[in-house]
């Protein structure tokens, strides 16, 4: 086997966590190293340092985390929503762009949960007044981004969705609208931008990670041949 990014998107309960376990059992399994990614635009650690660096600096409090209306409120200011993309995506372009490309460099599989996609829908969902996908610096991470070598597709309808976080017990569940916004960005990316691999997420759990495990192993015979 070779170095290789694996990315995971879908909808909140689609599954991705659980089928990115299966994935690293096998590798685990066949010694193959690997390394795995978890991000959300504004949400990696490096960026949650400069967010606690500025705090101090200004003074000033954050909102809780998960969603609130204070934290919409602080976000959808302007100059602050703008300014809190920017630093986001130069946050991405130093994960996507050159910590990814690392670990590819140095022979390991790469599984990203969640990769450029997911994070712009979340921008979309987050900031709807701003077109953060004209932005010449959102154009530069779609070219500094690795093209992933197999992006995986959980789908599950809206109501499973809702069904799945609730038994769950999240304790910063979406609200429903923004939820079917979300499901509805997935679908709309999935037709017309994404080159993504679609699975059924209502498929049992074994089957679905024996179809990802069998679409990989076919990709290595295939790049081999």
């Amino acid at each position: 086997m070779n170095s290789k990014l694996i990315t995971f998107s879908g909808i909140d309960g689609a599954g991705k966590s659980t089928q990115i376990d299966h994935l690293m059992h096998s590798l685990r399994e066949r010694q193959q190293p690997f390394i795995y990614l978890w991000s959300r635009g504004g949400y990696t650690s490096w960026f949650d340092f400069l967010k606690s660096l500025i705090r101090k600096v200004s003074g000033k409090a954050a909102p809780a985390p998960g969603h609130s209306s204070e934290r919409d409120k602080m976000l959808g200011h302007g100059m602050i929503g703008r300014v809190w993309l920017f630093l986001a995506i130069l946050d991405l372009m130093r994960l996507y762009g050159v910590v990814v490309r690392w670990h590819r460099l140095v022979g390991r599989v790469v599984l990203c949960d969640r990769y450029l996609w997911d994070t712009l829908i979340d921008f979309k969902i987050n900031f709807p007044a701003i077109n953060v996908e004209l932005w010449f610096i959102w154009h530069l991470l779609e070219r500094l981004c690795p093209v992933p070598d197999l992006a995986f597709f959980l789908y599950i309808p809206l109501t499973v969705s809702e069904e799945r976080s609730l038994e769950k017990g999240d304790p910063f569940p979406e609200p429903i609208e923004k939820r079917a916004r979300r499901h509805d960005l997935y679908m709309e990316i999935e037709k017309t931008r994404a080159k993504w691999y679609v699975i059924d997420g209502l498929k049992p759990v074994k089957e679905i990670s024996n179809q990802i495990w069998e679409t990989f192993c076919m990709r290595e015979r295939h790049r081999f041949k």
